[in-house]
């Protein structure tokens, strides 16, 4: 049977390699779609919570992880032999970065020494993980077809980028706009069609490139605009001017204008890394993206900021920053998600930590936490922990915090969140990124 009919009746079976926050909801819209789907996943502990319908990703429903699994549509595995009965291959993996911050594609790399063993002749595969421009011509297809498959005739071979907003209530998987780039026309027609029938919109691209460049660029357009804000936050800091003010005075122009806000630095899979993807590959071709690398210099510097101002606060105070206890409030990258990769609270801690402060941690998502070789535990916030903290400082402004309460018994909190904007009492206690 043709794989299109596939597509249309059902029938075709899908792969879905990694099921962390990006692969499990794919996963299951998938499955939610009628297609049968294995999740493919070499942690056994992810496979056996998915098995059991134990949901451990925020954007995905209690529910509708345990209708697909009890319905048999979501089955997961360590066992990467199963690809040999999917139509479709959907890989999502992750894709860090090396310590000299270069691009680590291995964990792709890992799966295509698995799909090369299992890839047969009318199948699709489509990679999502975030990756520089090239990558699905350069490293997917030589894999695909190095057992004699033709792409774009018995192999279909494209590039989606996924576009996960962890905590987003209103765009999800299904209703965010998909973006597709085949290798040859054939490709295109194939993986669009695959995607529409669970996305509500999906844009085709010219080439795989096109759609890796996009996603990048999506970032990178981020990264340059937090770092611009933080930027200003550094002069208005010097020129006692309060940023947050001049960010939504500038905010009230009807056209031209973006907001965009400072804090302790940048968070999460994407916007710390995706650039320097970008700026890797760039180097290929002569040039040397100077913007880019640039604003990750500024987004990397706000750690180290926080702590400097941090100590000036506690000076002003009498205080040593030695010695004392500061209570850090939030440690997920950003508010109401549960996610910590890549925190900037996690630098910030790990400063304070070589300083000589003693930590204790707050955030209702994260319940333990390494820093360097400790272990800490998530604490409550009540009055007592406030008092006995020479600082509270905010890093993640969970909407679940009572920040009345957390001003009213703090001796200062240093909010680099804007988190207690809304604090009416008290406010000679709060000090701002720039105040």
């Amino acid at each position: 049977m043709d794989i299109r009919e596939k597509i249309h009746n059902r029938s075709a079976k899908i792969g879905v390699v990694g099921l962390g926050y990006v692969g499990l909801p794919l996963a299951v819209l998938q499955a939610k779609t009628g297609y049968h789907v294995f999740g493919v996943d070499e942690v056994a502990a992810k496979v056996e919570m998915v098995n059991q319908a134990h949901n451990y990703i925020l954007d995905v429903a209690d529910d509708e992880l345990r209708e697909v699994v009890d319905q048999k549509l979501l089955e997961a595995t360590t066992d990467f032999s199963v690809l040999q009965q999917c139509d479709i291959i959907l890989i999502c993996v992750p894709t860090p970065l090396t310590r000299n911050k270069e691009p680590d594609i291995s964990a792709i790399v890992k799966v295509l020494g698995h799909l090369a063993n299992y890839a047969h002749p009318n199948m699709l595969v489509v990679l999502e993980s975030t990756t520089y421009p090239g990558t699905t011509e350069e490293v997917i297809l030589p894999a695909l077809t190095a057992k004699g498959l033709t792409v774009g005739k018995d192999l279909f071979v494209a590039f989606s980028p996924e576009r996960v907003d962890p905590g987003n209530a209103e765009f999800k998987t299904h209703n965010t706009f998909k973006l597709v780039g085949g290798v040859t026309k054939n490709c295109q027609e194939i993986s669009k069609l695959f995607y529409e029938q669970s996305i509500v919109k999906v844009f085709p691209l010219s080439s795989p490139r096109v759609a890796e460049m996009a996603k990048v660029f999506e970032n990178v357009f981020r990264s340059v605009n937090i770092a611009l804000v933080n930027e200003l936050t550094l002069l208005c800091e010097r020129m006692d001017i309060n940023v947050y003010e001049v960010i939504d005075a500038a905010a009230t122009k009807n056209f031209g204008f973006m907001a965009f806000y400072p804090g302790p630095g940048v968070g999460g899979h994407c916007i710390p890394l995706d650039p320097y993807y970008l700026a890797w590959k760039s180097k290929e071709y002569d040039v040397h993206t100077r913007f880019i690398e640039l604003a990750g210099e500024i987004n990397e510097n706000m750690p180290y900021f926080v702590v400097n101002k941090l100590q000036r606060v506690l000076n002003q105070m009498g205080k040593c920053l030695k010695g004392s206890i500061i209570v850090v409030l939030g440690v997920t990258y950003k508010a109401d998600i549960e996610d910590p990769r890549e925190s900037p609270a996690t630098k910030v801690m790990e400063l304070l930590q070589k300083e000589g402060a003693e930590l204790q941690y707050v955030d209702p998502y994260t319940p333990s936490l390494m820093i360097g070789e400790q272990q800490y535990k998530s604490q409550q916030v009540t009055p007592e922990l406030l008092r006995q903290g020479a600082c509270a400082l905010i890093l993640t402004a969970h909407s679940a915090f009572d920040y009345e309460l957390i001003v009213e018994h703090a001796p200062v909190v240093f909010d680099t969140r804007n988190g207690t904007r809304d604090v009416t009492q008290h406010r000679e206690r709060i000090v701002l990124l720039s105040t």
